[in-house]
């Protein structure tokens, strides 16, 4: 299991940036070449049909002037005057359905590729989501595992001065090690906070912290074998630092089936990991990228704004996962966690917000 498992790895790949800018030039290069086309032989017919009314206007004048004699030119004037009339229109209809054809292509063309932007900004969002999935999964092994420790396991049984100290000391070589942790708390069943990783930072030790939901859900717990994660939160105690909180019992003998005896509370440093996540898509929109709660509260962003004070409108309409645009033309993409392994998520979404 890594020590560090932090998200300081690459930034999670996508297409290149300017995909949709190169499609763009190309359709409206192509609009512009196919118009100009309609529009420089439309004229050219028309300066064709112009000189046959004049030639056809001449014609009549001058069999007016030859009296009966130029009777029967005149009819072919005239003839030669409905052909032009008739070619001119021709010519009208023609411009004006290569017109409407351009631009149903246009359309077309602009359809597929909004939709191959929405599949992959949805993508986009289900890299990011399982990403922080698979790293709050290591700490679910994480929590569960050091619940077992035995200088954990004797200080909770009997927490005297020697045996705090040398929990205390145990979680701080921990802390030492994972480095994506603000703090480690040891609890006896009362909530009281009775050994901590770093006591020279953070004075928890002799707080109570039996109201919180995550204390009450994981003393409740009926197995070593499970866990409580919690939603991401301020914490107080840890300079109002945002925490995502997981905890497992601690229990007689470090047994999975042993009388719960303490509460082990591993704080995950939520905002410098998630922040690496959201920062780490990279788009040529300038998106927002977010991570979400059940409840869709903005809890990663990469803009840095909203952070557990926002909730968004999403509109998921029944889906997992999908891609609209809003009245504004804004284009959504979102993806519902998966889990990884045995950590089933949160309904936690991730979230793509691109400019109109």
């Amino acid at each position: 299991m890594s020590a560090a498992l932090g998200l300081k790895a690459k930034p999670i790949a996508n297409e290149p940036a300017d995909d949709d800018s190169d499609i763009s030039a190309l359709i409206n290069r192509l609009t512009a070449e196919v118009n100009q086309i309609a529009v420089d032989k439309t004229k050219a017919i028309q300066q064709i049909t112009n000189q046959m009314k004049m030639l056809a206007l001449n014609a009549l004048i001058e069999s007016s002037r030859a009296g009966a004699q130029g009777a029967g030119f005149a009819v072919v004037a005239q003839e030669v005057r409905g052909v032009g009339q008739q070619v001119e229109t021709i010519a009208r209809e023609l411009e004006s359905q290569l017109t409407k054809r351009t631009g149903d292509l246009v359309a077309s063309i602009d359809r597929m590729s909004q939709r191959s932007r929405g599949e992959r900004m949805v993508d986009l969002s289900l890299n990011a989501i399982e990403l922080i999935d698979r790293n709050l999964y290591e700490r679910t092994c994480d929590v569960r595992w050091w619940a077992t420790d035995s200088a954990l396991v004797d200080c909770a049984a009997s927490p005297s001065a020697a045996a705090v100290s040398h929990a205390s000391q145990r979680l701080g070589v921990i802390l030492g090690a994972y480095t994506v942790y603000l703090d480690l708390w040891l609890c006896d069943l009362d909530g009281n906070v009775i050994a901590n990783g770093r006591a020279d930072r953070f004075r928890a030790v002799g707080q109570n912290v039996a109201h919180t939901k995550w204390f009450r859900e994981a003393k409740a717990l009926r197995s070593g074998d499970d866990y409580v994660a919690g939603d991401v939160e301020n914490q107080p105690l840890l300079g109002n630092a945002q925490v995502a909180t997981y905890c497992a019992s601690v229990r007689a003998g470090g047994q999975a089936n042993g009388a719960p005896i303490g509460v082990l509370a591993i704080h995950f440093d939520w905002e410098a990991q998630a922040r690496a996540i959201v920062q780490g898509v990279r788009d040529s929109d300038k998106a927002r990228v977010l991570l979400v709660d059940s409840n869709l509260r903005v809890i990663a962003a990469s803009d840095g704004q909203g952070i557990l004070s926002e909730r968004i409108s999403l509109s998921l309409n029944g889906q997992r996962s999908g891609f609209y645009q809003d009245r504004s033309g804004t284009l959504v993409a979102f993806h519902a966690t998966p889990g990884y392994e045995t950590y089933r998520g949160l309904g936690w979404y991730g979230v793509i917000v691109c400019g109109a």
